[in-house]
């Protein structure tokens, strides 16, 4: 789930969306980039605008990625190219919402930026200010309705989206988080981990005694890494040991920040009545829908509108079911379409 942040990825290809013909009086859908700048980086996004009336503004969402090297479109290339944001928009669209996604620090043409010769000095906020200055620029694009303005995130892009609802101006007309990661991260990586020691015990990999023994020194390292102390990986198997490694070092300034935040107390600085889409899989092995249980109750308490909690019948952390692994899943496309039209 979360990979070295000084990768730097390959550039990717402009693509332009045209009718073959287009129907007198209608501005034809199109894709074109976007350039904008975030802490003296410039940053390169994808806006696709639908097709419209000349002139018409349109509702428009910001597209924010899940953790890890994630571009605009949703991929890691080369290993993971689900293409999860490029579907999301291309969903979109059929409710004439216009989208704008970018490569943030460390994926595309955008690269590591201003912290090329730093990469260590990159932390969560950082990554939430790219995402307001993404924000600023959907909304002063020609074809945007300001007072239309949507957050939509994915996984980690989730929590983004949520701290950016209740600070960004204008509010935004909506909120959808998807798969979202809804408590603190070293929360979620313990839980991650725990299960999957527990499916190792259960296929004999593990004694019952060696789990608990792991266990225990997960929730060890959690600790050292929350107060700033070593990781002792002694009495962790090597791939979890690496994980934690992984945690200190250039990361560490990353890993920790976003620890910080604690997303169900971000619910309350949306605006009363902002409608809120929050959906979870029940074959996501990621975020079960378990994590999400708090922010469900913070998002009533702050009063947002619905949809609310959508639990997805099947579907995993990348929005896919058994029966569309590369596309996004039907009951993906009736949340998103609730969301659009509610």
């Amino acid at each position: 789930m979360f990979r070295h942040l000084a990768a730097a990825l390959m550039a990717l290809a402009v693509v332009t969306a045209t009718p073959a013909a287009a129907t007198p009086g209608l501005v034809p859908a199109a894709d074109r980039e976007i350039v904008f700048t975030a802490d003296g980086t410039t940053v390169y996004g994808t806006l696709h605008v639908p097709e419209h009336r000349a002139g018409q503004r349109l509702r428009a969402a910001l597209l924010l990625p899940g953790s890890g090297p994630t571009d605009r479109d949703g991929n890691q290339p080369p290993a993971s190219t689900p293409g999860t944001l490029a579907q999301v928009a291309d969903a979109l669209d059929g409710d004439k919402i216009a989208t704008l996604r970018f490569d943030k620090y460390g994926t595309g043409r955008t690269g590591l930026g201003a912290y090329q010769d730093h990469p260590e000095g990159l932390d969560y906020p950082a990554f939430v200010r790219q995402a307001r200055a993404a924000y600023e620029s959907l909304r002063d694009q020609p074809e945007t309705d300001p007072r239309g303005l949507l957050l939509v995130g994915h996984s980690e892009g989730a929590m983004t989206a949520l701290l950016l609802g209740g600070t960004v101006r204008p509010r935004p007309a909506g909120v959808a988080l998807l798969q979202p990661q809804a408590i603190r991260m070293l929360d979620l990586v313990t839980l991650q981990l725990k299960a999957q020691i527990a499916e190792a015990t259960r296929q004999g990999q593990l004694t019952p005694e060696q789990q608990r023994a792991v266990n225990t020194a997960v929730d060890a390292a959690v600790t050292s890494l929350r107060e700033h102390r070593p990781v002792d990986t002694t009495d962790l198997p090597p791939a979890v040991a690496q994980l934690f490694e992984a945690f200190q070092g250039p990361n560490g300034r990353f890993v920790l920040s976003d620890d910080a935040v604690y997303p169900p107390d971000t619910a309350a600085a949306l605006r009363p009545g902002t409608k809120v889409l929050l959906t979870c899989g029940t074959n996501d092995a990621q975020v079960p829908c378990v994590t999400t249980n708090a922010l469900t109750t913070a998002l009533r308490h702050a009063h947002a509108g619905g949809p609310g909690r959508v639990t997805l019948p099947g579907v995993d952390h990348l929005l896919h079911d058994a029966d569309h692994p590369d596309t996004l899943a039907p009951p993906v496309l009736d949340a998103l379409r609730r969301f659009a039209r509610h």
